[in-house]
């Protein structure tokens, strides 16, 4: 670090002296700029050229000179209930896990997120703990406890049977959390939205689609249980390959029902996300006028026509494709269609589904954007005003992901230039957050 931080916030305004600064808007890095921020409400005060023959910079004033400085990093699609499957599969962590342990691993993610340098998360369903995002949201915004400023789901939307914990076993009347907010039919679904906004949502999420016939052939999700011994094969469209041939996704509303869910969330300016793979749900979500498309991960040419035409911003979740596909054919096509998506003019912004690659290593979407071809400079752009945009722009009652006037003082310091080399990602030297330094994971108080 360029200076040692005193153990006591700052309470006056101060200047941030910068060498190297990432504007968002331009997609340029601005050279020595000084950036003048209020702790007090969180926000820039300025932003101007620093003074010619800067010299040695005193407390409360930063120095930041000689590293990259861009706005916090924003992770548009995460889950802080969530980790790695590879530790625990999703079914042992939403049947088995206490509510207890799930909260305190919440915390404990949302810590390790805000020190990666990401100052905000769009969290996107508690994966099987109700509305609790809710409180751990709140806690955060209190100021109880540490973490990147978060903008919930609750539970997603989905219909009968369509996003749920799949039991073979339910004789005796055994019971497991349910998964999403279950709605069928126009009145239904719009009923559903009313319930997620009461509940306090930020962002209205619903699966267009999802494997809702996986117990037609179920995989072992038990010690010593079998799996089908002779399972059937799917072939798809060349170049379109089949992601589960035994239990592939299918769409779990009609139009009209997307079209309600849409509708009745921009009437109460809540921005809308839907979980969508294929490309029939892709074009489906698109059309009904989603904020978001999530995932998108089969390739298709009609789906990105389908969101550049109606300006959806696309958020590809390439980790996804990182962590749990073997195919690496597959893995090098999803890369592709993020990359062709970028160069259609697409808006993207990047959240790696962080929960199943674990929170702390949420940079790891920026890494692959990075490795599908997509320039250092839109990388960062969706990693930042993108994500502002994902989590609805103005609806959201806060501005950030740009250093400007008005806007949050939310800030990642990264060693050395970043232009030179993006390994720099991981050497978060310092993040500020609401004008607020962050030291381990907490703000200093």
């Amino acid at each position: 670090m360029h200076q040692q931080i005193p153990h006591s916030t700052f309470d006056q305004p101060y200047t941030i002296h910068t060498s190297l600064l990432f504007n968002s808007r331009t997609l340029k890095f601005d050279k020595d700029r000084s950036i003048r921020v209020n702790p007090k409400t969180g926000r820039i005060i300025s932003v101007t050229s620093s003074p010619p023959n800067l010299g040695t910079v005193s407390h409360p004033d930063l120095d930041l000179r000689g590293d990259t400085v861009v706005p916090g990093f924003v992770d548009s699609h995460a889950h802080v209930f969530v980790h790695p499957y590879s530790e625990t599969p999703s079914l042992y962590q939403e049947r088995d896990e206490s509510l207890t342990e799930r909260i305190l691993r919440a915390g404990n993610n949302a810590k390790a997120g805000l020190k990666a340098g990401f100052t905000t998360y769009r969290d996107l369903g508690t994966e099987g703990a109700f509305n609790a995002d809710i409180g751990v949201r709140d806690a955060i915004n209190r100021g109880i406890i540490p973490g990147p400023r978060l903008f919930v789901a609750t539970e997603a939307l989905a219909s009968s049977g369509g996003y749920e914990i799949r039991q073979e076993n339910k004789i005796g009347g055994t019971t497991v959390p349910r998964l999403s907010d279950v709605c069928d039919g126009v009145d239904s679904v719009k009923a559903g939205v009313r319930r997620r906004l009461g509940a306090g949502a930020d962002v209205i999420k619903f699966y267009a689609e999802y494997r809702r016939r996986t117990l037609r052939f179920p995989q072992p999700t038990w010690p010593g249980s079998k799996a089908i011994k002779y399972p059937p094969y799917a072939t798809g469209e060349e170049g379109n390959p089949i992601l589960t041939p035994m239990n592939p996704p299918s769409t779990l509303f009609d139009q009209e029902e997307m079209n309600s869910i849409v509708r009745e969330a921009k009437r109460a300016k809540c921005p809308v996300a839907s979980h969508a793979s294929s490309p029939e749900a892709v074009i489906m979500a698109s059309n009904a006028g989603v904020t978001t498309i999530e995932h998108g991960s089969l390739p298709s040419e009609e789906s990105l026509k389908t969101m550049k035409k109606n300006n959806t911003i696309y958020v590809p979740t390439l980790c996804v494709a990182d962590v749990e596909l073997d195919d690496k054919e597959y893995r090098k096509a999803v890369l592709e269609h993020a990359k062709q998506a970028n160069e259609m003019g697409i808006r993207l912004a990047t959240g790696g589904d962080t929960g199943v690659p674990a929170h702390g290593d949420n940079v790891r979407e920026l890494e692959l954007f990075l490795e599908a071809g997509i320039s250092l400079e839109d990388t960062l752009r969706a990693a930042t005003l993108g994500g502002w945009e994902a989590c609805g722009g103005d609806w959201c009652g806060y501005r950030f992901g740009w250093v400007g006037e008005g806007w949050q003082a939310d800030l990642v310091v990264l060693e050395g230039d970043l232009r030179k080399d993006t390994g720099a990602l991981r050497r978060v030297d310092m993040v500020i957050k609401d004008g607020n330094v962050v030291v381990d994971g907490g703000i200093l108080v």
